[in-house]
């Protein structure tokens, strides 16, 4: 038999009383498991009382908050906890713009790492998916953007816009099919400043409404650097309006209106997160972020300000608590998200992940910016990708050519990285951008060092195709995006129904993520008050599916 709350897990009071609690049918309880459950209620308000036998807990009744105690069945109320839902978690604006039921988002992993079973899964439980579509080709695109459309209906979901200045023209053409598919929820990412692509999307969207301005191409702009924020939570720029209206791409109301609403929606604070990162710490950076969009919003004088969310490192309900309790509109996770079952990774890079620890990262070139020297963050254990594209960088950045390679260096690299000569990787490079983008082709005949470039993005490229494929003799070239967010996932998971990769299905992580959240911020909220309850009481250790559809009524 369970020992008093009070002499197993102390009480402190630092405040006077409240007020009074009083009992209706259910009495106070101190014994440590009646008391862990009715913590884990969400939807019941709670009381801490002072009883005979010292503090204990209730749900139900009447609390007085301030009043006097008029009979003799009353008890002092040490602290007062309203129901506390998922649901009730960041900016109901946001919920209600995309009509979702919980302020969560699964980002867009590129190569559809982000798959559209993902998508599927995540926004039929009521939260938003977004379709992983940097670097797939547009016929991949077409495909993926037609089924959700088809299996979705009206519900909201999101397709990725990725910055591309490389490929100018396939970002482009990405814009193109968003616009005519009519995909109303752009993630864009990657962004280091505007292009005619991400603000013609936008643009493409606006209408004059009897009640005001209509926007029907929603943006989400994740971005890490105030100066890119600042671009996003701004109107377009007038250069760039002018030319698009030139060019016959968007109509001059359109053009009126663009001057008169923010680039984003939705901006999401990119902290330390998997792929493109400045490794930017969230505690410093959604605060500065929340600032500048006070800022830019009352000098413009926006009608709607734009909602900030937050991502990078989350992966815990501790870090979802933080991130809420920041003022973060809505939470994005992303590493942990390639390790659930829906993913298009493989199980090889499952399992990977799954045994990764937050210091089992490192940053890379990335081979959509290889030659501005962009990086971006991955998994280092059981691979050496991280190496091998460094040395690559650190060749291209040294010569002018691919001859101009000491011969060892190079039979090297045809050796263990290619594993077949130059030209044919050249002439596979050159087929490639034929179809993709063949406005690359002439630099690259005529600049051998440009020819260098796209035969070494043909290597990172290829990279995270292994990875997603599985490809067993490429293993020590797996390219996996990963932030330190999975070792943190991976260590509250432990001797759980989550531990094993084959038992992370996306909602699953994400529910358990939200119902955790709600209970550290009721822990939190005691805090506050001046009662501290044993660490035990709030446990958010991983449920099943059908305990957390218990609670949550989902």
């Amino acid at each position: 038999m369970n020992v008093p709350l009070g002499k197993t897990a102390p009480v402190v009071l630092h405040r006077p009383s409240l007020g009074w609690w009083r009992a209706d049918v259910v009495e106070p309880v101190y014994e440590a498991d009646d008391v862990r459950e009715i913590l884990g209620d969400l939807t019941s308000a709670v009381a801490v009382v002072h009883t005979a036998y010292g503090f204990a807990v209730a749900t139900g009744g009447t609390a007085v908050i301030g009043g006097s105690n008029s009979g003799t069945d009353g008890y002092p109320l040490a602290a007062h906890l309203p129901p506390l839902m998922p649901e009730h978690l960041g900016d109901p604006a946001f919920l209600k713009t995309y009509r979702l039921k919980y302020p969560y988002m699964t980002g867009a992993m590129a190569n559809g790492i982000a798959s559209t079973e993902m998508v599927e899964a995540i926004v039929r439980d009521g939260m938003l998916g977004c379709y992983g579509a940097a670097g797939q080709s547009i016929p991949t695109i077409t495909t993926a953007i037609e089924r959700l459309q088809q299996t979705l209906g009206s519900k909201s979901f999101a397709v990725n816009l990725i910055h591309s200045p490389n490929e100018p023209a396939h970002e482009e053409a990405v814009a193109d099919l968003l616009i005519a598919k009519q995909v109303r929820i752009v993630e864009a990412s990657a962004y280091i400043d505007l292009t005619p692509a991400i603000v013609r999307y936008r643009v493409a969207g606006l209408e004059q409404g009897p009640e005001g301005i209509v926007v029907r191409n929603r943006l989400i702009a994740k971005v890490s650097r105030t100066e890119v924020a600042t671009r996003f939570l701004s109107p377009p720029p007038t250069r760039m309006l002018q030319e698009l209206l030139n060019a016959g791409k968007i109509t001059p109301l359109q053009a009126d209106l663009a001057t008169r609403v923010p680039m984003c929606d939705d901006l999401t604070a990119e902290a330390d997160s998997g792929g493109h990162t400045d490794n930017r710490p969230a505690i410093a950076l959604l605060p500065t972020m929340l600032l500048l969009r006070d800022r830019i919003g009352n000098q413009c004088g926006f009608a709607t300000p734009v909602r900030v969310g937050l991502a990078g490192g989350l992966s815990t309900p501790a870090s979802l608590a933080a991130a809420f309790s920041m003022g973060a509109a809505y939470v994005v996770t992303g590493s942990i998200n390639q390790a659930c079952i829906e993913s298009g990774s493989s199980d090889t890079v499952r399992k990977m992940l799954a045994e990764a620890g937050q210091a089992d990262v490192a940053m890379a070139p990335a081979a959509d910016m290889f030659e501005m020297g962009v990086k971006l963050q991955v998994l280092k254990r059981g691979t050496m990708f991280p190496m091998r594209a460094a040395k690559l960088y650190e060749l291209y950045r040294a010569h002018p050519a691919w001859e101009a390679i000491p011969e060892t260096e190079r039979a090297q690299i045809e050796k263990s990285l290619f594993r077949k000569p130059f030209a044919e990787i050249w002439a596979d490079t050159h087929a490639f951008f034929l179809r993709r983008d063949p406005t690359l082709l002439p630099r690259a005949e005529s600049d051998p060092k440009v020819k260098m470039a796209l035969c070494f993005r043909w290597y990172l490229g290829w990279s995270s195709r292994w990875a997603n494929a599985g490809e067993p003799s490429r293993q020590l070239d797996y390219q996996v995006w990963c932030g330190p967010a999975m070792g943190a996932f991976n260590e509250w998971v432990k001797g759980s129904v989550l531990e094993s990769p084959s038992q992370r299905k996306v909602v699953v992580v994400a529910l358990n993520l939200l119902y955790g959240c709600c209970i550290h911020l009721r822990r939190e909220d005691l805090r506050r008050q001046g009662v501290s309850l044993a660490p035990e009481l709030f446990r958010t250790e991983p449920r099943s599916r059908d305990d957390l559809a218990a609670r949550l009524g989902s």
